[in-house]
């Protein structure tokens, strides 16, 4: 692929925000200077133009070190961080609710720039809260991050619900009631088939990759991957090195000690490979995880280096359908599913929500 084939690209899953707030204070500027990138980020702003993004989720994650009302204030000071660099760099980024919306976008020239909720804990167990962050933009919701919650099993944590709890189901319903998209990136997969089987509406898989390729509990099983790509939803791949490389991650597991094993593009590419062998084209998408992990795949180092990896892809035969496909077109395909209900939501007009739903988290005690 040469320089004017550039394939846009809708990256499922980036932490800047987390990364910024870390090493940055919270700072959004000087993340424009293509002379001076940031030290220790992945992630600016020329290199996301030289990389085709036309679109980026951007994660809003929270430390689970931070418990109950405190990963709700973490959350919004997330996601206050996301609308201010969107609004420092009005040229280049511009705030995405929907699938229309990253379209127009991305055809003027901009970044659309979604907002997920990486972690059902940053719900503190209130509907009220889920409800609040889809009015500040947040599209998708990931079910849980690395431990167990009180209504859904992790994937690297000790299970507690077999899957989803009743009120986790419920979780669910109203997500799809309000057009957030869920996603399953993170959840054990018994919460995973629990998830497919209480939405109505396509889901996603942000950020991981296959297990029949490497065996890290962050995965997906094909079984899965097969159903999601039936219900028309989309397994977008990280580039994570220990979750594309069984070499990697037993050299993790036996504690890092030496060199660590080469790790390329071509094993991210064998994982969308396998997506699609399982489950179709339709059901591939790409969530690299940049600057949510600390080390990346040789020749995927940062943001700027999509095309090499969609340049893989189209030398193994992929068409430029294809790779628009897998670059673009699935994710928004899945976004504009839930926009109907998403659109409802915002203007007053959705179905009426189960009574579970509004039941208050906290109350009054004597």
């Amino acid at each position: 692929m040469g320089d004017t084939d550039v394939i846009g690209v809708i990256d499922g899953h980036n932490d800047l925000a987390w990364a910024a707030r870390q090493i940055r204070g919270y700072r959004v500027g000087g993340l424009d200077d293509p002379a001076h990138p940031v030290a220790g980020l992945h992630t600016d702003l020329p290199r996301l133009v030289a990389g085709g993004v036309q679109g980026q989720f951007w994660s809003v994650w929270v430390d689970p070190q931070l418990t109950g009302a405190q990963q709700v204030t973490g959350t919004l000071e997330q996601i206050d961080f996301v609308q201010r660099l969107v609004a420092g760099y009005p040229d280049t980024l511009e705030l995405a609710a929907t699938a229309a919306d990253a379209r127009r976008i991305a055809g003027q020239g901009r970044i659309a720039s979604f907002i997920g909720v990486e972690g059902g804990a940053q719900i503190d167990g209130s509907m009220a809260v889920l409800r609040q962050y889809a009015r500040l933009g947040a599209r998708y919701l990931t079910l849980t991050w690395s431990r167990t919650t009180d209504w859904a099993d992790s994937a690297t944590d000790a299970p507690r619900h077999d899957g989803l709890s009743s009120f986790g189901v419920e979780v669910v319903r109203e997500m799809n009631r309000i057009g957030m998209v869920v996603d399953l990136a993170h959840v054990a997969p018994s919460t995973m088939r629990d998830a497919l089987a209480a939405s109505t509406r396509p889901v996603m898989v942000s950020h991981s990759a296959t297990l029949a390729l490497c065996d890290h509990p962050r995965n997906v099983p094909d079984d899965v991957i097969s159903r999601i790509g039936q219900g028309g939803g989309v397994v977008m791949v990280a580039f994570v090195p220990s979750f594309v490389s069984q070499a990697r991650h037993d050299w993790v597991e036996a504690g890092e000690v030496g060199e660590p094993p080469t790790v390329g593009i071509a094993q991210v590419a064998d994982h969308m490979d396998h997506v699609r062998e399982v489950a179709g084209v339709s059901a591939v998408g790409i969530g690299a995880d940049y600057d949510g992990t600390g080390s990346m795949p040789q020749g995927l180092d940062d943001v700027s280096h999509y095309q090499q990896l969609l340049a893989e892809l189209s030398r193994r035969g992929w068409s430029r359908a294809d790779l628009e496909a897998a670059g673009h077109r699935n994710v928004l395909r899945v976004v504009e599913a839930s926009d109907p209900d998403y659109r409802a939501f915002m203007r007053g007009d959705a179905p009426q929500p189960d009574p579970q739903a509004l039941a208050p988290a906290v109350d009054l005690t004597d």
